[in-house]
């Protein structure tokens, strides 16, 4: 289970913190949830593992 979740908040880490819309630019939210998701992702991944 927890090798699910960390394979899913990366992708939604990886998203968040990559896109970019079609004038270039980053959208604050995203950045947000994109950089939340990236914490969960890494507290589970070396505290759990």
């Amino acid at each position: 289970m927890n090798v699910i979740f960390v394979i899913i908040t990366a992708l939604i880490a990886w998203h968040g913190l990559t896109f970019r819309d079609e004038n270039g630019n980053k959208d604050f939210v995203r950045l947000l949830f994109g950089s939340i998701s990236l914490l969960f992702c890494l507290r589970v991944l070396f505290t759990e593992f």
